[in-house]
């Protein structure tokens, strides 16, 4: 082989490598992996040309280029303290978190500077705004539907940067020492007047007790007292019924029987060795013992 015809086959390799190593350039120049938790925006000729999403793209190799690589993951700012003055003009100091996510990188890359910056600075601005319409114990009791609030006017004023705010966190309202001794001396004091009413309302609750068992007894000695007076009154009207069907006879008999049953204890008791009885009064037991033996 001459030298010219080794000449020639080194041109015509390099042809081929150079060939094969611009193919090679072009291609990794045109095909692009995105992955998944980002987005790329491509520009051509400083302008946006697209935005790439996950997975396998292509673009022009040496006119478009990958100017920015952003990330669409949820971020979250660092907890930022911010001074407030509530509608009863207490001074707080509140602890915000606000955690968001990029939605439109197109948006975010051309609109914004400092993502983070700009939504902290609106979040000041919209919280000092909230709190200044609300009381403190308004703050301290509806903090639920203040964060939604906050949320809400954060995504308002977010949308044009491609922003969406997924959460907005109120981590703590603090107040100054004079404010805290002043809310202490008011939850003392708040205490005491509960504890005096409650005390109150105990001593009422015995009254009231006292009262109903007296009614009680009374209702009860009322019964009792009514349920004899009905037996007196049945026994009586036995008593006139036996009159009106045996006439005099039965009422004498019934007198006899009951002086006879008072001799009869009096002779029993137990220090009693004679009875002395009157001369009318032994006629009368004699009587008496006569209806009894003319009885059944």
């Amino acid at each position: 082989m001459t030298e010219d015809q080794i000449i020639d086959l080194l041109s015509s390799n390099l042809s081929y490598i150079l060939l094969a190593l611009l193919l090679f350039i072009v291609i990794f120049q045109g095909v692009k992996i995105v992955p998944q938790s980002e987005q790329h925006v491509v520009e051509r000729f400083g302008r946006l040309r697209s935005v790439l999403g996950p997975g396998i793209n292509f673009i022009v190799p040496f006119l478009d280029k990958i100017r920015h690589r952003v990330s669409i993951l949820e971020r979250q700012l660092p907890n930022a303290s911010q001074d407030a003055i509530t509608r009863d003009n207490v001074l707080v100091e509140v602890e915000t978190s606000v955690f968001y996510r990029i939605t439109n990188p197109e948006k975010t890359v051309y609109r914004i500077r400092d993502v983070d910056a700009a939504i902290a600075t609106t979040v000041a601005g919209i919280v000092r705004a909230e709190i200044g319409k609300m009381d403190l114990d308004d703050v301290q009791a509806n903090r639920s539907q203040l964060i939604d609030t906050i949320k809400q006017h954060v995504e308002d004023a977010v949308d044009n940067w491609g922003i969406e705010v997924t959460r907005a966190e109120i981590l703590d309202v603090n107040l100054d020492q004079a404010t805290r001794e002043a809310m202490l001396q008011q939850l003392n004091a708040e205490r005491a007047r509960r504890a005096q009413v409650t005390e109150a309302e105990g001593k009422k609750r015995a009254v009231e007790l006292a009262a109903d068992a007296d009614l009680y007894a009374a209702e009860k000695t009322a019964e009792a007292r009514r349920i004899q007076a009905d037996a007196e009154a049945y026994a009586t009207g036995v008593v006139a019924r036996a009159i009106a069907d045996n006439g005099l006879e039965a009422a004498q008999y019934q007198v006899a029987l009951k002086q006879v049953e008072a001799l009869n204890a009096l002779g029993q008791g137990p220090s009693s060795q004679t009875v002395i009885v009157p001369a009318h009064a032994v006629e009368a037991f004699a009587n008496a013992f006569t209806m009894l033996k003319g009885k059944p």
